[in-house]
């Protein structure tokens, strides 16, 4: 039975180079402003447990990871972070934002290494002890543009090739379609300040 909460849960989803980590630090300041508690977190690595998690899921010296196996370390690393810092947040009323969470395993892991999508999100709903963002952003952008974002070298997921990252982005879309009402979708493209401007009207809408 999933755990009493009384904070408010989100989370950023989408693909490489569409900004979510701006807009995570965006929409914690300007809350932060209006007086509410906010806690910032990601996922893989904000734990003790979840760093060297993240080390081997990320890094190249790792690897060529059987895709069950990556799976079966990503919902290690939520089990943990969950536990050790979204659950505690959120049941001090405090509003919890994520960037990366449950999608991006269905996401990546499923559509992108091509696994069977509901054996992930079962998994990580175990791992997660049911627990879902009360409101899911999707910062959409096509990968041809958003792997041309970054400056500094591409870590494990970051350099696999383009058919992978576009298999992400359609399954992102695919289950922001699927549950409406629990997703925002923002085009990634926009001017920083349009997105960061969408995604606040949409999460004050949730605290009002």
């Amino acid at each position: 039975m999933p755990k009493p909460r009384s904070g408010l849960f989100v989370a950023f989803e989408g693909g490489e180079g569409a900004g979510k980590s701006t807009q995570v630090e965006l929409l914690a300041k300007a809350l932060a402003e209006q007086g509410f508690e906010v806690v910032t977190t990601f996922e893989p690595g904000d734990t003790e447990v979840g760093r060297q998690l993240r080390h081997i899921l990320l890094g190249h010296q790792t690897g060529v990871i059987d895709p069950r196996t990556e799976t079966l370390l990503y919902a290690a690393d939520r089990a943990e972070h969950v536990a050790a810092v979204v659950r505690p947040a959120l049941e001090r009323g405090a509003v919890c934002i994520t960037d990366r969470y449950i999608d991006s395993s269905i996401a990546y892991q499923g559509a992108g290494r091509v696994l069977e999508p509901d054996e992930i999100e079962h998994l990580s709903r175990w791992a997660s002890g049911e627990l879902w963002p009360d409101l899911t952003i999707v910062l959409d952008i096509d990968p041809a543009v958003g792997l041309t974002r970054f400056d500094t070298p591409a870590d494990r997921l970051e350099a696999e090739p383009l058919a992978f990252h576009q298999r992400v982005r359609e399954h992102f879309l695919s289950l922001a379609t699927a549950t409406p009402d629990r997703y925002l979708v923002v085009d990634a493209t926009s001017s920083v300040d349009a997105v960061a401007s969408a995604v606040f009207e949409a999460v004050h809408g949730r605290l009002s």
